[in-house]
Order: C-alpha cells, then sequence, then structure tokens
C-alpha cells in the first residue's frame, strides 16, 4: 500500500535528505480519508528525482514536501524499515508553495526571527537590528526584538526598547544572569512557536546561546554551538538546519544570520525598502511631495515624526543606510 503526506526537511546530508513527518493529527488534517502509519517520525530519505519549484528553486531546508512511501517502509510497529541501501522505502516527491524563502541563510517557510541584541559588551549596532528587521518584514517573517544583558547598561537598553516599541514591535528587556524578563519571554515565544520554525539573529557574544538555553533547555549547547546538537554525517556542510523542540516547533540553527552581507545589501528591492520601515507606514501620503523619498525633502511627514520623537533618529539614519545602498544596485531580480 502507498501512503502520501507531508513532511519537512530539517537539513541535507550528502545529497539525501533528513525529515521531519507529519503528525498524526496534522495527517489527518491535510488527508482525512488516509492514515500515516509513519505519522511524527523523523527519517534520511531521497527525493524522486530533480526537485524544483514553479520558478526553478531547489529544495531548502525549512520546505515542506510531500512524501511518498509504502508498506515496505516500516515494520508492524511503525518503526521506519531500512532497504538495502540503508534508507526507507519513500521519497520526497514534490516541493509545496513555500510561505517565505531566504537566500543568505538558504532557509525556507521561516515563521519567526528573533533578533537578539546587548545593552553593552558588545555595543548594540542597531543598523544591523534594523536590517534584521526589514528582511523580516518583506518576507512575511514575525520579528521580535529581545535586549539582553541589561544589567550591564540599564540606560541603554531602555533607550533600545522605546526605540523598538516605538516601531511597533515585541521588545523584550532580559537578563539571563539575574533571570529578569525571562519568565515573560519564554511564555510569549513558546506559545507562538508550536508548529512553527523560529530562528535567533545577532552578533557574537550577545548571549543567544544563553538565552536559548534558558528557554530550551533540552538544546544544552555551548556557546555559538546549535548544530552540535544534530548529528552530522561525515559530508554534511556547514548550512542551515533545524532542530525539533519539545514544545513541537523547531529552532533554525542559521549561521547566515550572524554572517550576513549587509554591506552589499540585497536582499528586497529598492522600491520595497519604504514598506519595510513598520512604523512609517502610517504616515505614508501625509507628505506634500507623492514621490518623497523620505531622505531631505520638505514637507515630509516622516521627517515630521522624527522631530516630534515618534520615530527614533536611529531608525531613519538605517533607512538612509539602506536607501542609498539598494538604489545604487543594478535591477534586483527574485531569486529562489
Amino acid at each position: 500500500m502507498e501512503y502520501k503526506t507531508q513532511c519537512r526537511i530539517l537539513r541535507g546530508v550528502g545529497g539525501l535528505y533528513y525529515v521531519s513527518l507529519a503528525d498524526a493529527e496534522t495527517h489527518s488534517a491535510l488527508y482525512p480519508e488516509t492514515s500515516s502509519p509513519l505519522a511524527g517520525k523523523s527519517l534520511l530519505t531521497r527525493a524522486r528525482g530533480s526537485l524544483r519549484t514553479p520558478d526553478g528553486g531547489k529544495i531548502k531546508v525549512g520546505d515542506i514536501c510531500e512524501f511518498i512511501y509504502t508498506d515496505n517502509s516500516f515494520t508492524e510497529g511503525g518503526i521506519p524499515q531500512d532497504d538495502s541501501s540503508g534508507l526507507p522505502e519513500g521519497a520526497v516527491s514534490a516541493i509545496l508553495p513555500r510561505r517565505n524563502s531566504l537566500i543568505r541563510p538558504p532557509l525556507s517557510n521561516l515563521d519567526i526571527l528573533v533578533i537578539v541584541c546587548a545593552s553593552a559588551a558588545p555595543a548594540p549596532a542597531t543598523e544591523t537590528i534594523d536590517k534584521l528587521l526589514s528582511v523580516a518584514e518583506y518576507h512575511g517573517i514575525e520579528a521580535v526584538v529581545v535586549i539582553g544583558k541589561c544589567e550591564l547598561d540599564g540606560e541603554v537598553a531602555e533607550k533600545l526598547e522605546q526605540t523598538y516599541k516605538s516601531a511597533l514591535y515585541p521588545t523584550f528587556r532580559l537578563s539571563c544572569y539575574e533571570g529578569e524578563g525571562i519568565a515573560e519571554f519564554s511564555s510569549y515565544i513558546k506559545e507562538r512557536l508550536k508548529g512553527k520554525v523560529a530562528a535567533f539573529a545577532g552578533a557574537s557574544g550577545v548571549g543567544k546561546s544563553t538565552l536559548i538555553n534558558a528557554l530550551f533547555p533540552e538544546m544544552k549547547l555551548e556557546a555559538g554551538e546549535i548544530s552540535r546538537k544534530i548529528a552530522r554525517g561525515k559530508h554534511t556542510t556547514r548550512q542551515a538546519e533545524l532542530f525539533p523542540l519539545e514544545i513541537g516547533g523547531f529552532l533554525a540553527d542559521t549561521p547566515g544570520f550572524s554572517m550576513i552581507d549587509f554591506e552589499n545589501f540585497d536582499f528586497f528591492p529598492f522600491d520595497a525598502l519604504p514598506e519595510t520601515m513598520r512604523e512609517f507606514r502610517e504616515h505614508y501620503g501625509e507628505c506634500r511631495y507623492l514621490d518623497c523619498s523620505h531622505t531631505k525633502e520638505e514637507g515630509c511627514a516622516i521627517l515630521d515624526a522624527i522631530e516630534r520623537g515618534e520615530i527614533a533618529e536611529s531608525r531613519h539614519e538605517s533607512y538612509l543606510s539602506m536607501y542609498r545602498t539598494l538604489k545604487a544596485k543594478p535591477r534586483w531580480e527574485k531569486r529562489s
């Protein structure tokens, strides 16, 4: 008998894929007339042919795919049964439509991006935070700002909190050392993570691993090491990977978020930039000139809002940086 269900790509392993199959509840909702004996299992498998998205994209970590397997894929107890090649008799048969798709890091269907900075050691880089927020905004990813190490500089932490709350983003002040804010943020993120994929982004040394350990003790990370928790084959390269969490979601190990090339910022087209600044939107249409660039024009509603203290000056400085970089680039083309 042949079974069809859905799976999520957790990582690539030397031309093969480690996947997590839809659990029984999800499968029942998707395919109410069928069963899936391997529901909820994770296994190593192959792709059926050279799969591509409609626009030519290859399989990515995070992809939700169709998975087909037979009775020969498992034992009576639902344990994946290896064939002579060491793999269950099944295959990823199609890449389903993506909600979003990132180039750097190569990851699809990301739901939540937690942007972590520190009040000090290292000093917060607001331009980096703002660029990550704009990338998330363009791709329809829920963004959250976390300000860690608040015990080191409370004044800076408070200013950052005001900046990003006024930019209309959920913002949390934390101190893993003193336990400040951990319970509140833990409740917030775990409620939203069930069945979804989250990534933590931020500069080295801001305390991402310490925070992840506080939220998800099963990870038991050393500083800077998510991927040690996931056994790798000898052919696996240092790429994005998903790690299943006990609460039912996935944590993305995305080295690309710590190595993003912001000098050559090209994550969305120039014309899309204004819409990626969330707090700017309520002022669009109020400028004196219809083609206002919100950079220096007289009668610009954005500049007026900055003067009134409604928009943080640092946010506009980041906008100007992205504006200059994107404007100088050749015509932007969407890539898979």
